[in-house]
């Protein structure tokens, strides 16, 4: 069962309207019963749309209530830059649909830091104590256009990756590109910003905002919320003679908890499944699904006091980018994200294996390509998209392109995927090939090779569309795959994965269950209630 969330109004009411005194009948002088009945009823739609606006902004970790001590909130929040690594890795921003509606992307970042009193008792290790953090819970989520539907890509913390150069913007220090490093590490290589950057570069999707949160933040906002219910199978307790372990100890059967217990919860690796991170995920999904249902089916709450220490809870637990960064910005969020139904909601865990040469690390697989893909293509994960057509139409061309030898393309390598290191010299391949067609204005880019899934040309303006499409026409690249992207400063040629060698383009077939998500991404429904984690028989009491 889901509550229905009240419709919002006078939205930035941020000091005390008429009505909103307490009840003193002194106070209402000539006023008769019936105009203090009429003040109660204004006061309890406020509560109301106070507890909405609250409520949607916290299924994320964060806080809307911008009615509650306005200035006091802003003041709580902290915020740093968005994307730390360098322009060139960036990814091209989503593109509107057909109707002007944009996907969102905002990255949900779990920090291990210790760098409290309160974050090390939390997280024990004391010679960790204010040591680099990690970034040991990351989450995609993704907001279709329409607000229809929500995805959710987790990221396995034991993930080797490439990291791309990422820049401190406090202390000026250069973290130079890193290959096959653990993914958490991108967090203490200048901020988040460089997790960010991490997955734009691995995904090729642009992300739009992150939201951090660190242990004591998860404590407080699980006292704030008031308890979450979570299943297991059997009495778990996560523990080992050596001291590792999260601690959680519960019952056989549902439980709510909160707190420190919430936190135990979602660290909790030792116990779970197999005991590894990949099951530590499946129980984050569990917990961030509940969650959704329980403030979701609570969102009359009209209790002032437990608003007032959620929406201080909330903004004193995250870290935002500079989008996010007042209490204004995230009610426009809040707004968006509560329009998308529980059961639209996926979860999902990046498709991944165990590295050849680290088995106790893994790797994304082909499967984790295609994930992105739907991503990047606004597909639902839940298949209940209405059917797409399966041809782009042709783009409307506003120009004529330029006599071949005056067309000016950059050759860039794309090659690299996730399972797969690029292939040397390709942009240079595909430039003698270009110009042996009388394209003799083709360069090779020779800075580092990036990764995109499919081939892929793109142009800054209306004017260069049609030298853009002469390129495709000329190396047989289908017209949908030609974008418009303020982030090339000219007809930019990126030779995928799709292309790795050969000097002819075969456009990869479409199949007809192509946009279907991969059974390996393990995917969960946010309004599945039957969840229930299995545990170890080596962790039961």
């Amino acid at each position: 069962m889901r509550a229905e969330v009240p419709a919002v109004e006078d939205t930035m009411s941020l000091t005390p309207q008429d009505g909103d005194a307490p009840e003193d009948s002194g106070r209402h002088g000539g006023k008769g019963g019936g105009d203090r009945s009429a003040d109660r009823r204004r006061r309890r739609r406020r509560a109301l749309r106070w507890s909405a606006s609250v409520l949607a902004v916290v299924i994320l970790g964060t806080a809307g209530a911008g009615y509650l001590y306005y200035q006091h909130l802003n003041a709580n929040i902290k915020s740093d830059d968005l994307n730390l690594g360098d322009a060139k890795d960036r990814a091209a921003k989503t593109q509107a649909n057909a109707a002007g509606q944009t996907a969102l992307n905002i990255l949900l970042i779990g920090s291990d830091a210790r760098d409290s009193a309160e974050n090390q008792k939390l997280g024990g290790a004391r010679d960790t104590f204010d040591g680099t953090p990690l970034a040991d819970v990351q989450m995609l989520l993704h907001v279709s256009a329409d607000r229809t539907n929500m995805s959710v890509v987790s990221m396995p913390r034991d993930t080797l990756i490439d990291i791309p150069k990422c820049t401190d913007p406090d202390t000026g220090q250069s973290y130079g590109a890193s290959s096959r490093a653990m993914t958490n590490e991108s967090l203490g290589r200048g901020g988040a910003g460089c997790t960010v950057a991490t997955w734009e570069k691995l995904t090729d999707i642009h992300i739009d905002h992150f939201m951090m949160i660190d242990f004591s933040g998860v404590v407080s906002m699980a006292d704030a919320i008031g308890g979450v219910p979570v299943c297991v199978d059997a009495n778990v307790y996560s523990h080992t003679s050596t001291g590792k372990g999260s601690g959680l100890k519960l019952e056989e059967g549902t439980t709510s908890i909160k707190g420190k217990q919430a936190l135990q919860w979602l660290r909790t690796r030792y116990g779970f499944e197999d005991d590894t991170d990949l099951a530590r995920a499946k129980a984050q999904h569990m917990y961030m699904n509940s969650m959704v249902r329980e403030l979701r089916a609570n969102a009359k709450l009209t209790n002032p006091n437990k608003l007032r220490k959620l929406a201080e809870a909330a903004t004193k637990a995250i870290t935002v980018d500079d989008g996010l960064d007042t209490i204004t910005k995230m009610y426009d969020l809040a707004n968006e994200l509560q329009k998308v139904p529980t059961e639209r909601i996926t979860m999902t865990t990046m498709p991944n294996r165990y590295d050849t040469y680290d088995t106790g690390r893994v790797v994304p697989t082909e499967d984790a390509d295609k994930l992105f893909r739907l991503v990047r293509e606004d597909i639902a994960l839940d298949g209940k998209d209405e059917k797409k057509a399966t041809a782009s139409p042709s783009p409307t061309v506003t120009d004529t392109a330029v006599a071949d030898e005056d067309i000016a393309v950059q050759v860039h390598n794309s090659t690299r995927t996730g399972t797969l290191a690029p292939v040397s010299g390709r942009a240079s391949a595909v430039t003698g090939l270009l110009k042996d067609k009388g394209l003799t204005g083709a360069v090779a880019d020779t800075s580092a090779a990036t990764s995109e899934e499919t081939t892929v040309i793109r142009y800054p303006s209306a004017d260069l569309q049609a030298d853009a499409l002469r390129v495709a026409k000329v190396l047989g690249i289908p017209a949908g795959q030609v974008k418009k992207s303020t982030d090339v400063s000219g007809v930019t040629l990126f030779v995928g994965g799709d292309w790795r060698s050969g000097t002819k383009y075969e456009a990869p077939d479409k199949k007809e269950d192509d946009d279907t998500t991969p059974s390996s991404a393990q995917a969960m429904n946010g309004a599945d209630e039957s969840q229930c984690m299995h545990v170890d028989p080596a962790y039961t009491w």
